[in-house]
């Protein structure tokens, strides 16, 4: 299949950030990736559909988003939303406009992990949008540049503080691989990643670090929050996404080449957590997609 539309911001060497304000009835811009950094805040757009890699939700009155993956699939789209005045503003600024050297440092650590996270795309809390609302209404008006230089970090640390904040896309879709966790949990992650379509069963995974089958449930649960039958879903539902995404293949081979043994079992699955059909999943992106 043809690549998705590749975006290039209007953001010079000389610029810090590209910020831009817009008041409008219809979202009407294709699903697009790009290199640079977006944070993407929507006022009074209850109904949009926000699609971030294979995560689609409908927002609220209020929604508020980070992206930092390379190549990561996004787009706010018209889905319900009929309000006659919503407000977007869009800020873009470069992966190198705060270099590793300066997030190395103790003060952007809090920051560091956000960019890190936010590689699959990520979605702000009420309490994290209201802690950064008048910084946000203030940006794209400011004259003073290094004042809305400082502005930008200030809003940038105060998001990355928001303990109500979530990933969407799933790891497997947007191709991302923790760098800092157990290596316990990151052997039994890798060999997930390249046997997903495989029958994979606790006794074997938990044999792979050398624990029992219910201490090592335990262990990975509690490091990374989710039971271990359940990241095995979503690595297969990402890939299954990816697939529906970038390729031809039928939705039968798909559910049998992701590790899914029954076809309604998959399609439920999938709908279940994506809040599409497979069908429906691919259409989504097909329409919407601008291919160059």
């Amino acid at each position: 299949m043809a690549k998705v539309l590749r975006e290039t911001p209007p953001i010079t060497e000389k610029d810090c950030f590209y910020i831009v304000e817009r008041h409008k009835s219809e979202f009407l811009y294709p699903i697009h990736s790009h290199q640079e950094f977006e944070l993407n805040f929507v006022e009074h757009g209850r109904g949009v559909h926000r699609v971030v890699g294979d995560s689609i939700e409908e927002i609220g009155h209020y929604d508020l988003v980070l992206v930092t993956g390379n190549g990561l699939e996004h787009a706010w789209q018209q889905g319900n939303c009929t309000e006659p005045d919503v407000r977007e503003i869009t800020i873009q600024f470069s992966s190198t406009l705060l270099d590793e050297r300066l997030l190395g440092r103790t003060q952007f650590a809090s920051i560091r992990k956000m960019f890190e996270k936010a590689r699959m795309g990520v979605a702000f809390s009420m309490t994290g949008i209201l802690r950064v609302y008048n910084f946000l209404d203030s940006l794209p008006t400011m004259n003073e540049k290094f004042e809305q230089f400082l502005t930008m970090l200030k809003i940038l640390y105060e998001l990355s503080q928001d303990q109500g904040a979530r990933t969407l896309a799933s790891t497997s879709f947007a191709d991302v691989k923790a760098d800092r966790e157990s290596r316990r949990v990151a052997k039994v992650k890798e060999y997930i990643s390249n046997h997903y379509a495989e029958d994979l069963r606790l006794e074997d995974l938990s044999a792979l670090v050398g624990m029992a089958p219910s201490a090592f449930s335990r262990f990975f649960k509690q490091h990374t929050t989710r039971t271990l039958s359940d990241y095995i879903i979503d690595v297969r539902l990402g890939n299954a996404a990816r697939l529906l995404v970038d390729t031809t293949t039928s939705i039968s081979e798909i559910c049998y080449a992701c590790g899914f043994n029954n076809l309604s079992n998959f399609n439920r699955i999938f709908k279940a957590r994506r809040g599409y059909t497979p069908r429906d999943f691919r259409a989504l992106f097909t329409k919407n997609r601008v291919y160059v």
